[in-house]
């Protein structure tokens, strides 16, 4: 018997459910290259489980990547404390990345690292009031999050697509202007330890950012008031929690630090450069599925956004092999289908473990 619960523990246990989402994926993922091109898949996974780990650059890229998707992924998670889906992470970040940009571009008067302080700050602030609009609607007015976060999305990506034109278009490039050296962001010889690479403050911003929302949630009185709101709201307004205000408060928070992620990677001066594309920023979603792998988290968000990272990095490599390079995004979208379904189970064998 002892035995038993002891098995029953661990098949619902955290990393158990995070392990089998991952593994559902990679395998699909396997059948795919299966079906498209059997000769070179298993080359082909092989590309994607070990060649980040052996290549320099690759994890010079892994960590580039990385803290945009971390800081979406906690954007996910703190919304989802209070109960609320912020599905308009995508939205959020590109707002924030576009003001980010435009303040590396044409704020021309400020020539040290004041400059990047001003650029992060715009990217907060607009990311925070992009995330505060579906937060107000759903305080006030009961309008669903889903819906009004799916609307926002298209409204900032179209907004900032006529922005770019207007304000800081190449003509030459077809892209954003390149921000200026001021505004990148400083590497404080960080790339000594990686052989005069890019890697750059972005990867500890994230960390100190997940390390600070942990603080949030679990260490004060606004962090217990969050969760005791998407507990139970009928309990929180019986003990006297605001819960209008702090609904709101943290879906601005929650969209600050998507507009965080935007803003970080648009200055890390790795090649990025803003484009007026039809097609919602890609790292708003993916923060859905390091949320998803990380239960929600903060902490186990730094290490579930790096795997992710890893998995896009060995999913490009895929390419040498003629792997189309949406190959990764399928495995991550399957990724989120399979931590959803899992979580269910989990859900229910929780309802009746008794």
């Amino acid at each position: 018997m002892i035995k038993r619960t002891k098995v029953k523990e661990i098949f619902l246990s955290d990393f158990f459910f995070s392990c089998s989402s991952v593994l559902i994926g990679l395998f699909i993922g396997f059948l795919i290259m299966l079906l498209t091109n059997p000769a070179q898949s298993i080359a082909g996974i092989l590309t994607i489980l070990f060649s980040p780990m052996i290549n320099l650059r690759d994890i010079e890229q892994v960590l580039n990547i990385a803290p945009s998707i971390i800081l979406t992924g906690l954007s996910v998670c703190f919304a989802n404390k209070i109960g609320l889906f912020n599905i308009g992470s995508s939205g959020q970040f590109i707002l924030g990345a576009y003001f980010a940009v435009w303040c590396g571009v044409k704020i021309n008067f400020i020539n040290n690292s004041l400059h990047f302080v001003l650029a992060i700050l715009l990217s907060i602030i607009f990311g925070a009031f992009c995330g505060s609009i579906p937060g107000i609607l759903k305080a006030f007015y009961n309008v669903n999050e889903v819906i009004s976060s799916i609307m926002i999305n298209y409204i900032s990506m179209y907004l900032v697509n006529f922005m770019i034109k207007k304000n800081i278009f190449d003509v030459t490039k077809n892209h954003s202007k390149k921000i200026l050296d001021s505004a990148v962001t400083p590497k404080l010889m960080i790339d000594n330890f990686f052989f005069g690479s890019s890697v750059n403050l972005n990867i500890f911003i994230s960390i100190v950012a997940a390390v600070v929302i942990y603080i949030i949630l679990e260490k004060t009185l606004f962090g217990f008031e969050i969760k005791t709101c998407g507990f139970n709201h009928y309990v929180a307004r019986y003990i006297g929690i605001n819960e209008k205000k702090i609904l709101i408060l943290t879906m601005t928070i929650s969209g600050a630090l998507s507009g965080l992620g935007g803003g970080l990677l648009y200055l890390s001066n790795t090649g990025n450069n803003l484009q007026v594309i039809d097609s919602l920023a890609q790292e708003g979603f993916t923060g859905i599925s390091v949320a998803l792998l990380a239960s929600n988290d903060p902490i186990v968000i730094i290490f579930s956004g790096l795997f992710i990272a890893y998995l896009i990095v060995g999913g490009f490599n895929t390419q040498i092999y003629n792997f189309a390079p949406q190959l990764i995004e399928i495995i991550t979208a399957i990724i989120i289908y399979s931590s959803t379904f899992i979580f269910l189970i989990k859900k229910y064998f929780s309802k009746n473990k008794k």
